[in-house]
């Protein structure tokens, strides 16, 4: 497929007739490849310009009706993470779970405004946001269980046993290669995690994208749009969702426990 040409599950956007208007040249080549950076770009750049004009003259008793949303959003976001991690743990991830909902759910969006599309339709954009979090999820457990804590999680939090003398030593010799293992195993787990993460917003998007496309060429495009609105939400909550699970997994057992 060259640059120049659409894909025939999407409906076009604005990139997409730009490079065929500017046909092989290097700028239309520069929009082709970057085509869904551009887009996550857009997202981004929404978001901020919300949350500037929200917070622009905001009151304790907002009056505003974009302050009043957003502050009905926050608070929703508050629950559902707190749900996940607990009220302090929760408040604490808030800001990376909340923006990680929003980004993916604009994202997702995106794909039923005309001109524009989905960038979550795109592999190497759900990737990047699944090695964000899996990144985010080792640097947590790092920090709050330190380097020997991060291995003792990883290796299944062996303990020494309780026995003397002789037996003490064959025990520790024999549950040494059960915990080379697990460490082994959670290690692969971790790698999985994105990968799954990744994979699965991909497929949901790139799915209900090829739809939207076919119920518009049928003239049907208003019921396929309420199920991708559907579908977006679930999609950027399940991410979220998993997201915060993965982190309440690193957090200290006491944490756990209490939760």
């Amino acid at each position: 497929m060259s640059g120049a040409e659409q894909p025939s599950q999407e409906l076009a956007n604005f990139i997409g007739i730009t490079v065929k208007g500017l046909g092989h040249s290097s700028l239309g080549g520069f929009l082709h490849r970057w085509e869904n950076v551009i887009f996550s770009f857009i997202a981004a750049v929404f978001l901020v310009v919300i949350a500037y004009l929200a917070q622009r003259g905001r009151a304790l008793i907002p009056e505003r009706r974009l302050q009043n949303a957003l502050e009905v959003l926050v608070e929703s976001l508050s629950n559902f993470v707190s749900g996940v991690l607990g009220e302090k743990e929760g408040r604490h991830y808030l800001p990376y779970i909340g923006t990680l909902f929003l980004y993916i759910l604009i994202m997702n969006f995106m794909g039923m405004v005309p001109g524009m599309k989905s960038p979550t339709s795109s592999l190497n954009t759900t990737a990047a946001l699944a090695f964000c979090t899996f990144v985010y999820v080792q640097y947590t457990g790092i920090r709050r269980l330190g380097i020997v804590g991060y291995l003792d999680h990883m290796a299944g939090n062996p303990r020494m046993p309780e026995e003397k003398g002789v037996f003490k030593i064959f025990l520790i010799l024999l549950f040494i290669p059960i915990h080379i293992l697990l460490f082994i195993i959670h290690v692969i787990g971790e790698f999985v995690k994105p990968v799954s993460l990744s994979l699965r917003l991909f497929g949901n998007i790139t799915g209900e994208d090829a739809l939207l496309y076919v119920f518009v060429v049928l003239g049907l495009s208003i019921p396929i749009m309420f199920l991708s609105l559907i579908g977006g939400m679930v999609q950027a909550m399940v991410f979220s969702l998993l997201s915060a699970v993965y982190i309440s997994m690193m957090l200290p057992h006491e944490s756990a426990e209490h939760h």
